[in-house]
């Protein structure tokens, strides 16, 4: 508990918290603030405060997941936020990190893990993405769009920022009727049939998800275009033939970095030379890193976000022009807000299909997250590709424009 109450009064320095261990002890941390909200913790097993030391992500988690670990004033959000807006990634933030040496064997076990081959790929995504699909629609938009929305004004709906976002990417893509798109990593449809019907586009959408795939190929049959938007289930480093545009959004954080040179190769090969590309992933403002153990072990086995100079090297070389880099700072953290707070809101609903330790798992996912964006390196990461570099407009006024028609 000493090690802990000097981990704790080295970082909280805005906002309070008081701790109650669970001898009864109490200790008060840091000093009211008025951005910062005030949390008050209870351990209340012997076990839990050895189990942070140890690996403050992990036993973290876990302690609030068995709890171990109760919120008494405010909720895991106002934990996560105080502890994360104390430790900011722009000030130099680290002291939420593990020991090095415990990072150091982290990220040599993180890298032979995330050699991420097609069996293991399939795996992985079933282990997140076939949950139910009631768990989904209770927090997701009404489209199931899993993946940043794009807010052109941070109070817009989580409905309004959905659709935005497939705005955008459509008018980067600069679509004409009758292209044929490939969406790497579809979801449940929504990039696709979007394309198909602001565009008249032939979409072809490809998942590793036997539950994503069910309900993108009913809602293509409910809409009357299964003839024009089509979902296989295969890896997309099996998928033959030639398409005017390829679409990926929120999957390239599951390929692995030795596999980044396999994708990008692979697209290359799938454009027709005046193709062009969207990638949309989550990214590393950082250098290179690794995933923590929790989110490996609980919500994406797998899986990593990478900094832009990985992505940069995937694609070097490959007579690929990247045409576009956009960087999306704060637009995550507005949607895992509203993800959030959906989540906490069908407490009960989420409760009665899984257990109240799913619950708080998830909860404490949503909230880690939120606050990586608003104060650790996360970033959104557009980048465009093209074939051939007489192929775009060689201004970017375009994509405004596209985006006010398919808005209108």
């Amino acid at each position: 508990m000493a090690l802990l109450d000097l981990f704790l009064g080295r970082v909280v320095k805005r906002g309070q918290l008081t701790v109650t261990y669970h001898d009864g002890r109490v200790a008060k941390f840091g000093a009211p603030d008025p951005v910062l909200p005030d949390v008050a913790i209870r351990f209340t097993t012997k076990d839990a405060v050895p189990g942070i030391l140890r690996d403050p992500g992990l036993g973290a988690g876990e302690a609030y997941m068995n709890g171990a670990l109760m919120v008494e004033q405010g909720d895991v959000l106002d934990l996560v936020t105080l502890m994360s807006a104390n430790d900011r990634w722009e000030q130099g933030g680290g002291a939420l990190l593990a020991a090095p040496l415990v990072r150091a064997v982290e990220a040599v076990t993180h890298r032979l893990g995330r050699i991420n081959m097609a069996r293991a790929s399939k795996r992985n995504v079933a282990h997140h993405y076939d949950l139910s699909d009631r768990l989904y629609d209770l927090f997701l938009d009404a489209d199931r769009q899993y993946s940043c929305a794009y807010f052109t004004d941070p109070a817009n709906s989580l409905e309004q920022a959905q659709q935005d976002k497939l705005a955008h990417i459509a008018a980067k893509l600069a679509i004409e009727p009758g292209m044929r798109v490939l969406d790497i990593g579809c979801g449940w449809g929504g990039m696709a049939l979007y394309l198909n019907r602001k565009l008249g586009a032939d979409v072809t959408g490809v998942t590793l998800s036997e539950e994503q795939l069910k309900v993108a190929r009913a809602r293509a049959a409910e809409a009357g275009v299964s003839d024009k938007v089509r979902f296989e289930l295969i890896d997309y480093r099996h998928v033959t033939g030639q398409f005017d545009r390829i679409v990926s959004v929120g999957m390239f954080e599951h390929v692995g970095p030795p596999n980044y040179r396999t994708f990008f190769r692979k697209c290359f090969e799938l454009l027709t030379p005046q193709g062009v590309m969207l990638l949309h992933t989550i990214g590393r403002a950082s250098e290179p890193g690794v995933t923590d153990k929790w989110t490996l072990k609980y919500i994406f086995p797998g899986g990593y976000n990478p900094a832009l100079s990985e992505i940069v090297r995937g694609y070097q070389g490959l007579r690929m022009i990247c045409t576009d880099i956009e960087v999306l700072r704060l637009h995550y953290a507005h949607t895992l807000e509203q993800w959030y707070h959906r989540t906490t809101a069908a407490r009960e609903a989420i409760v009665a299909l899984y257990d109240e330790r799913f619950f708080r798992m998830w909860q404490f996912y949503l909230a880690g997250a939120l606050a990586a964006f608003r104060y650790g390196a996360l970033v959104n990461y557009q980048l465009q590709f093209a074939r051939d570099r007489h192929t775009l407009p060689i201004t970017r006024d375009y994509i405004a424009q596209g985006e006010a028609a398919l808005r209108g």
